[in-house]
């Protein structure tokens, strides 16, 4: 059977596993039919075909995490060069993993280049920019694991927000990781001209 991981801030959730097989791994099209039997868990697949299953995360994360989408949303509606995704939007990886970050986004002309089904599934994109907030329950081996996976697949910008120790690790495809301690703000630039989070309500 494909392998289960549950990760939860709260208590478990009841899993429908229904639509599971024997094979060793899920096919794309029973990844999708698993998650749209389960519209309420926010669902990913890595590399090695594991389904990791992460229930709502505290008030006080998603708050945050609607403060990081927020700032990102306001800055591509008025750069109007690309699309900005929340953390329900999901992205198949080359690697086969489906990752959905806390907030991403991606060049219009990219995002525009698929057909409509295409993005109306586990869209196969990878996002030019992406956030991950460390939650009470993420590991920070865990979430550095993912930004790297996330540069290695071809996302240019990656941020990783640790609230826990104030510490904003930047990614960047042939970079070393840049930390930065307790900043003010953090610029996306040149990759995205203009835009800087704003950590102040993020902390």
């Amino acid at each position: 059977m494909p392998s289960l991981v549950v990760k939860s801030e709260q208590m478990p959730l009841p899993i429908d596993l229904s639509s599971l097989t024997s094979m060793p791994k899920l096919s794309d099209q029973q990844f999708y039919n698993f998650c749209r039997t389960n519209p309420d868990l926010r669902i990913e697949r890595n590399a090695n075909g594991e389904i990791i299953v992460m229930p709502p995360a505290f008030s006080d994360t998603g708050n945050r995490n609607g403060r990081v989408f927020g700032q990102l949303f306001v800055w591509s509606e008025a750069d109007g060069t690309g699309e900005a995704f929340d953390s329900s939007a999901g992205f198949t990886l080359p690697n086969g993993a489906v990752r959905s970050p806390d907030a991403s986004w991606i060049l219009s002309e990219r995002w525009n280049a698929l057909l409509p089904e295409k993005q109306a599934s586990f869209a196969e994109i990878v996002p030019d920019f992406v956030v991950e907030l460390r939650s009470s329950s993420d590991t920070l081996v865990s979430l550095q694991e993912k930004l790297e996976e996330y540069i290695a697949n071809g996302v240019r910008l990656g941020l990783l927000i640790d609230r826990k120790h104030r510490q904003v690790h930047v990614y960047r495809s042939n970079q070393e990781p840049e930390i930065l301690d307790h900043p003010d703000s953090v610029s996306c630039e040149p990759e995205m001209p203009g835009f800087a989070m704003k950590m102040a309500k993020i902390w």
